[in-house]
């Protein structure tokens, strides 16, 4: 499942695949949410952001896309999940934040990108990077999934009312954010299917 580490986009993978990228700030539960949604631990999570610092490749199988039920359609490996660096991590030096802007644009550059899952904390107002990202994402034309995270640190009531002022915001429409919790599986399948839309819709085109 783990294909590689690699410090450069351009890598070709074989054999060639849809592909997904997740993004986010360093804080924002990326690894926790690959987890999540493959249903198995496939990348680490740590207490200190910013631990990864390169392209993490990660091919993943039918099921794990589209749940078992549809699974017999598909090849037994269907895509291919991009796990980039977060951003905005305060430690990161100046070379550092150079590398990840080109590593992040040449990304979005790959010839069989999908989508882009864009992850946000929910608790907290767009920082800066974020807003540098969405530019990017609006630059690029990529189709992009906003994934709130850590829904179950609020009360429901609470939940609903922040993914509203989030969208208002960022001006983005209801179907393309999801919020989610890694911990209680909430917005997990939704998210799943939403993905599974992105693929199809590159196969499709």
């Amino acid at each position: 499942m783990f294909r590689g580490s690699f410090p450069r986009a351009d890598v070709p993978l074989d054999p060639p695949l849809p592909e997904i990228a997740f993004v986010g700030r360093a804080n924002a539960g990326k690894s926790s949410l690959l987890n999540a949604l493959v249903g198995r631990k496939i990348a680490k999570t740590s207490g200190t952001p910013g631990k990864t610092r390169a392209l993490n490749v990660f091919a993943i199988s039918g099921p794990a896309v589209v749940g078992a039920q549809h699974a017999a359609a598909l090849p037994s490996t269907s895509v291919y999940f991009l796990d980039l660096p977060g951003y905005g991590y305060s430690r990161a030096g100046k070379a550092d934040r150079i590398a990840f802007r080109r590593l992040v644009r040449h990304t979005l550059d790959r010839e069989r990108l999908a989508g882009v899952v864009w992850l946000l904390d929910i608790r907290h107002e767009p920082s800066a990077d974020d807003l540098t990202m969405q530019d990017l994402l609006a630059e690029r034309e990529t189709r992009a999934l906003a994934a709130l995270t850590k829904g179950d640190k609020l009360a429901r009531g609470e939940r609903g009312k922040r993914e509203h002022e989030l969208r208002a915001a960022l001006g983005l429409p209801e179907d393309q954010v999801i919020v989610t919790s890694s911990k209680t599986g909430e917005g997990i399948p939704e998210l799943r299917d939403a993905i599974t839309a992105l693929v199809g819709g590159t196969a499709n085109g």
